[in-house]
């Protein structure tokens, strides 16, 4: 029988209703178990470990992520695929950053959610995960794991986890993977397209990453911006790494200003990543005239990844190796980012 670890940190899969207050609250494991009795009577062997307390996930921060990655870590040779049950809001941080600090995965990993409540009648809970459990045990003829990589699965779409954004707070279908297909399609059947899925070396060892730098910044450009706001930003103290959110396609102001900003930041050692504010597209510098002036100051191009991709690799290449995290900033480490 194939087993799975299941790791619940928290978020609205979690809660049920209070019989007294009539208020949702967290629910421990054994309460879990008694709305989802089908999860343990499948042909799946499902064990549970639990954060305690259970996290809202507006409280995860990467000492978080750090307990997330070391249970895959520690436990890894005895399951065949892990699930990960957590809070929408920042789930696509927290698997993002799981991507990168789990390197030469080999075996599932995925994350899923919902939108209501597992104690609630029309919850999209149950669907989830299960199906999220099947996906982490699947297996192709060969014995060998269908999607071997961090993802996301929610409503019927699992999306490479390092690729998606919370794009709908109502709907069930609460992500998207803007820039990079669906790995799998779930209906009746569950329709995997292997040739998208990225797999790590077949004879390296899993390496555990868990030191992060978190000295970074977000500096968002919209018209109008005023000089003081970008010089405070940049001259903050201790800041290492800025993702600079432009327009378009990568494109900013050409005031000379914050030229001169940008490159002051630059020649001080801060790393800056250009990244559109356009959920869908890519980062093209040189293409506008507009662009031309962030080349010359030192600004990389982050092509087409996600904020949440981008913040959780430059913090964790500056907290593992500051000396090269600009390099890896460059690069494709995980299917993170398309580069020509």
């Amino acid at each position: 029988m194939d087993k799975v670890l299941l790791i619940s940190t928290g978020g609205t899969i979690t809660m049920v209703r209070d019989k007294a207050t009539k208020a949702l609250v967290p629910a421990d494991i054994e309460t879990f178990k008694a709305y989802m009795p089908e999860l343990f009577e499948g042909d799946v062997h499902v064990d549970v470990q639990a954060f305690s307390p259970l996290l809202d996930s507006s409280d995860i921060n990467p000492e978080c992520w750090v307990r997330m990655a070391r249970m895959v870590y520690d436990h890894y040779d005895d399951y065949d695929g892990f699930v990960i049950l957590h809070g929408t809001d920042t789930m696509s941080y927290s698997a993002s950053a799981l991507s990168f600090m789990l390197e030469n995965l080999s075996k599932p990993v995925v994350f899923t959610g919902s939108q209501l409540p597992v104690g609630v009648l029309r919850s999209d809970a149950k669907e989830n995960l299960l199906t999220a459990i099947e996906i982490a045990a699947a297996k192709d003829e060969e014995g060998n794991a269908i999607v071997p990589e961090v993802t996301i699965y929610f409503e019927d779409r699992l999306f490479r986890a390092n690729r998606t954004t919370k794009r709908n707070a109502e709907h069930f279908s609460a992500f998207n993977s803007y820039n990079y297909p669906a790995l799998a399609k779930a209906g009746v059947h569950i329709i995997y397209q292997p040739h998208l899925v990225h797999y790590s070396p077949s004879d390296a060892p899993l390496v555990l990453h868990t030191s992060f730098d978190c000295n970074v910044a977000v500096l968002k450009l919209f018209p109008g911006i005023q000089q003081p706001v970008v010089r405070a930003l940049l001259r903050t103290r201790g800041l290492k790494g800025v993702v600079l959110e432009t327009f378009g396609a990568g494109n900013a102001p050409t005031d000379k200003w914050l030229y001169r900003e940008l490159k002051a930041a630059v020649d001080r050692g801060i790393i800056i990543v250009n990244k559109t504010q356009c959920n869908t597209g890519s980062v093209e510098m040189g293409l506008y005239a507009v662009s031309l002036n962030l080349m010359k100051a030192g600004v990389i191009s982050g092509h087409d990844i996600t904020t949440e991709a981008l913040l959780t690799k430059m913090m964790l290449l500056l907290g593992e190796q500051p000396d090269k995290a600009r390099e890896g900033l460059e690069i494709n480490l995980c299917g993170e980012m398309t580069i020509d």
